[in-house]
C-alpha cells in the first residue's frame, strides 16, 4: 500500500505556496469522497455552506492512505464550538480542557473541533492555561488551520482532507512520514511532551498500531520525560491504558512502553519486576497481551478487568507471600494483598469498581480452583467468574508457573459428562483426605551384649 502511496504522491512544486501547505489535488492521491463516512461528509458540507472552513482530519485520513479501515471520522473547522452547535440541532459542547462538539447522528457521533492556536493570549471564552511544569490544563485558544496543524501531536495525524475538492492539505510533511513509516512529533519534542505527557503514550501506541519507527529526535527525550506521566489525572491515564492494551497491538505497545520506561509510571508496582526479561512476571504480562490481541483480532470480547488482573498479579502474589510468611492464612493473605495492590494503583490509573471487583474475584478464585473435591468443583463451574478465573490459570501456566496440572484438570472436567465429573471430584477428595505418609523414625541400633558378661 505504501508503494501505491509513493506512486500517487508525485509532488507538484506549484502546489505549495511560500507559507501554505502542500496541497494534493484530485488525481494526486488515492482518496476519494466516497471513502468518507457519510455523516462526517455531511458535517463538512453543512459547515462549508455556512461559510466556514472544514476538513476531515487526523487518523482517519492517515488510515485511509495506508489501507486501514478508520475507526472514527473527525472534523476540524474554523467555526467556534457554539457556532457549530447552532448549525446542528442534535449536538452538544463537551470538555473543559479542550472544548469539542459532538454531533449526533442515528448511528454514530461525529467529533468536531475548532482550529486551535499557539497564542498565549486569553479572553473569557478563549483560554490557554499551563501548570508550572508546562503541562497544558486548558487549550481553547482558537486560530487558523495552519496554527491548528502545528498544535497536533504527530505529523501523520496532521493531514486535512477536503471532500468537496478531493484534496489533501499537508502542513507538516506528514505524507513523507506516512510514506517512510515514521512517527514524528510536531515541534520540539521536549516541549510537546511537557505540555501533554499523554503524547508519550500516543507515540508508543501509534508506532505499534501502524508498525512505524519512532524517529530519533522524538524517541530520545521519551525516557527523560516519562516521569511527567505522574501529572496526568488517574481517570485519564486509565482511559489511555485501555487504548494501549485493547487496540489489538497490545504486545507491541507494551514492548515500546518498557523500552522507554513509560510502563514504570503506568503500573509502578510491576515495573521493577520486569527487569528480568525472562522472569515469570514479564512472561505473564506478555502472554496476557498476546492472548488479548488474538481475541480482538477474532472479534471476541475482552475486558479491562482481566488485563489489569494480569498486570497486577505478580505484585499481588509477592505481597501475599510476605503476609503468609508472617503467619497469615493463604485466603486472608491473598485478600489483604489484593486490596492493598488495587488501593496503590488507583491513584495512578483510577480503575473503576466495575473492573476492580471482578479482578479480585479472579484472584480469589485462583485458590478456590485448587480446592475442587466433592461438590466444590460443580459449584465453581457455576460461578459467574469461573471462565475468567480458569483462563487466568491457563495464563499462569503458559507463563511458566507450576500449578500441578490444574489447568488440564479443569479442561478435562469441563468436557466430561456428569458421572465422570463426579468421579474426578471424588478422586480429588480422596487424595485430599488420604493421610500423609510419615517417615519412620530410625531408632539407634541397640548395643550388642558383651558375651563376657
Amino acid at each position: 500500500m505504501l508503494k501505491r502511496i509513493s506512486q500517487f504522491f508525485q509532488r507538484d512544486k506549484s502546489s505549495k505556496s511560500a507559507s501554505g501547505p502542500l496541497v494534493f489535488g484530485d488525481g494526486q492521491h488515492c482518496l476519494s469522497p466516497d471513502m468518507i463516512n457519510r455523516d462526517a461528509f455531511k458535517v463538512v458540507d453543512v459547515l462549508q455552506k455556512a461559510g466556514f472552513e472544514a476538513y476531515v482530519v487526523g487518523g482517519c485520513v492517515r488510515d485511509l492512505l495506508i489501507g486501514l479501515k478508520p475507526k472514527d471520522f473527525d472534523v476540524a473547522t474554523s467555526a467556534k464550538p457554539w457556532e457549530v452547535k447552532e448549525l446542528f440541532r442534535r449536538s452538544r459542547i463537551i470538555g473543559r480542557r479542550f472544548q469539542i462538539v459532538h454531533v449526533q447522528f442515528s448511528r454514530e457521533i461525529i467529533e468536531v473541533t475548532t482550529f486551535r492556536s499557539n497564542s498565549s493570549q486569553s479572553t473569557s471564552k478563549n483560554r490557554r492555561q499551563q501548570t508550572d511544569s508546562g503541562m497544558l490544563t486548558r487549550d481553547n485558544v482558537f486560530g487558523t488551520v495552519e496554527e491548528d496543524a502545528s498544535r497536533r501531536d504527530l505529523t501523520v495525524n496532521a493531514l486535512y482532507y477536503d471532500p468537496s475538492t478531493n484534496s489533501i492539505h499537508d502542513f507538516t510533511n506528514g505524507i513523507d512520514d506516512v510514506d517512510a513509516k515514521i512517527i514524528r512529533i510536531i515541534g520540539d519534542p521536549e516541549t510537546r511532551f511537557r505540555e501533554d505527557p499523554v503524547r508519550l503514550l500516543r507515540v508508543a501506541r501509534f508506532a505499534a498500531k501502524l508498525g512505524f519507527n519512532i524517529e530519533p529526535a522524538t524517541a530520545n527525550p521519551m525516557k527523560h520525560r516519562a516521569a511527567d506521566l505522574q501529572q496526568v489525572s488517574p481517570p485519564r491515564l486509565f482511559d489511555e491504558t485501555l487504548k494501549l492494551f485493547m487496540s489489538g497491538q497490545g504486545l507491541d505497545t507494551f514492548k515500546i512502553l518498557v523500552e522507554h520506561r513509560l510502563f514504570d509510571y503506568i503500573v509502578p508496582q510491576l515495573g521493577p519486576m520486569l527487569n528480568d526479561r525472562q522472569g515469570i512476571p514479564m512472561k505473564l504480562v506478555s502472554q496476557a497481551l498476546i492472548n488479548t490481541d488474538k481475541r480482538i483480532r477474532a472479534s471476541q470480547r475482552v475486558t479491562p478487568a482481566f488485563i489489569y488482573a494480569a498486570l497486577l498479579w505478580p505484585a499481588v502474589q509477592r505481597l501475599a507471600s510476605n503476609f503468609e510468611k508472617n503467619g497469615n492464612s493463604s485466603p486472608y493473605a491473598l485478600s489483604k494483598a489484593a486490596g492493598e495492590i488495587i488501593l496503590n494503583q488507583i491513584p495512578v490509573t483510577a480503575i473503576p469498581k466495575r473492573f476492580s471487583i471482578p479482578m479480585r474475584e479472579i484472584w480469589d478464585l485462583q485458590l478456590h480452583l485448587r480446592r475442587r473435591g466433592g461438590n466444590r468443583a460443580q459449584r465453581l463451574v457455576e460461578h459467574p467468574r469461573f471462565r475468567a478465573a480458569y483462563d487466568f490459570v491457563l495464563l499462569r501456566e503458559q507463563a511458566g508457573e507450576n500449578l500441578d496440572g490444574l489447568g488440564a484438570w479443569w479442561t478435562t472436567y469441563q468436557d466430561a459428562n456428569p458421572e465422570s465429573r463426579q468421579t474426578m471430584a471424588d478422586d480429588v477428595m480422596a487424595t485430599d483426605r488420604s493421610p500423609k505418609k510419615r517417615r519412620r523414625r530410625r531408632n539407634s541400633p541397640k548395643p550388642k551384649a558383651d558375651p563376657a558378661q
